[in-house]
């Protein structure tokens, strides 16, 4: 017999459609113009500009076909509806249609989340061991493999570009390199000092730790954003790299480190095979990174005319994992927490990804 709590579902999932269907309205119009703009041979004259309108339409079209694959598991589930009332055969596939449809509008409203200037791009993430000697390099380390695993989990391509390895394990700092759509958006919120709490492997007497990591997250700028660079700013060293990537990598100076003397930023690339895709890489980092200090910059300007205002953030410490005298990770900001540690280290972090940014859109809408 047909439930009627399913019929519930199935109305409520129906009005959450139209209600996130009627947000991405506005990106149809927007999806024309593009369209337009492109069909125009002369834009194709400059190739950057071409290719960010491209970019921008195949993001407009990737968001409009999510919402409207929801539509066609609900239309779907129109039928099974009326199937159930008669089958009780199409009980469960109703269930399983309601579910996705459930799933995709989650997916969909947390990119919704994500409508900052840099949120559907690509990201650089830094990390560097803090106070704690080896234990803090150590969890360096483990931080770099949990966001890796993260990465590859939802099918981003990882490139780890510079890591200098600690004096007995772990490592002092690292860098890798995100690409897929979002990647920026679902991790600029895990920026800050990670706090890790267990029995020290390195401690000969057992006894508890407590050791400290930086993450940095910075989105990669696309070209027609980015800040001018003048090359007689830069200085460029090439030396033989330390890190992985076979043979070629360790007999010649494949790597490269770009020194933007004004801003006194370093980058460093080492792990691709040759010293140009090292050095192309190296320096999509520090247009990022100067890209950053230019709206860092305008951001004070913005705040330095409204005047001083009161922080709500709770401080750089913004997630503690803690392994020993219980299991438990609790994010400083969102409050949310996971008991299953190990799955966290794992790569299992949407629970407090996904929370992190429904507590800050909240922040901001309040």
């Amino acid at each position: 017999m047909l439930d009627e709590e399913l019929v519930r579902q199935h109305s409520t999932t129906w009005e959450r459609y139209h209600q996130t269907a009627d947000f991405l309205e506005h990106l149809v119009p927007k999806r024309d113009e593009l369209q337009k703009k492109l069909e125009n041979p002369d834009v194709w004259q400059d190739q950057e500009k071409a290719k960010t309108l491209n970019q921008e339409l195949t993001y407009i079209k990737s968001r409009l076909n999510d919402i409207e694959r929801v539509k066609e598991i609900l239309d779907e589930a129109d039928v099974l509806l009326e199937f159930a009332r008669e089958e009780e055969s199409s009980i469960n596939e109703l269930k399983t249609a309601i579910t996705s449809a459930n799933i995709h509008l989650e997916e969909i409203e947390l990119k919704n989340l994500m409508s900052g200037k840099y949120d559907s791009g690509n990201a650089f993430i830094t990390f560097s061991a803090g106070a704690g000697g080896v234990d803090s390099q150590d969890w360096a380390e483990m931080l770099l493999r949990m966001y890796t695993r993260w990465a590859t989990n939802h099918d981003y391509k990882v490139t780890l570009t510079n890591q200098s390895s600690g004096d007995e394990a772990g490592i002092k700092s690292a860098t890798i390199y995100i690409q897929g759509d979002y990647a920026f958006g679902f991790l600029k919120g895990e920026k800050g000092v990670h706090r890790l709490v267990r029995i020290s492997p390195f401690d000969s007497n057992h006894r508890r730790h407590t050791s400290f990591a930086n993450v940095e997250i910075i989105p990669e700028i696309a070209p027609s954003q980015l800040v001018v660079i003048d090359s007689k700013d830069l200085r460029i060293d090439v030396f033989n790299a330390s890190g992985h990537g076979g043979q070629n990598v360790q007999k010649n100076a494949t790597a490269v480190r770009i020194t933007h003397i004004p801003t006194k930023t370093v980058v460093a690339c080492q792990n691709e095979r040759s010293q140009i895709m090292n050095k192309n890489l190296a320096m999509k980092e520090l247009q990022s990174r100067l890209q950053k200090l230019e709206d860092e910059r305008q951001a004070k300007k913005e705040r330095d005319l409204r005047g001083p205002r009161v922080s709500v953030e709770w401080g750089s410490q913004i997630r503690s994992y803690v392994l020993h005298p219980y299991t438990l990770v609790k994010d400083n900001r969102s409050s949310v927490e996971v008991g299953d540690v190990s799955r966290v280290l794992e790569g299992d972090l949407d629970k407090l990804i996904w929370g992190y940014l429904k507590w800050k859109a909240k922040q901001e809408a309040s």
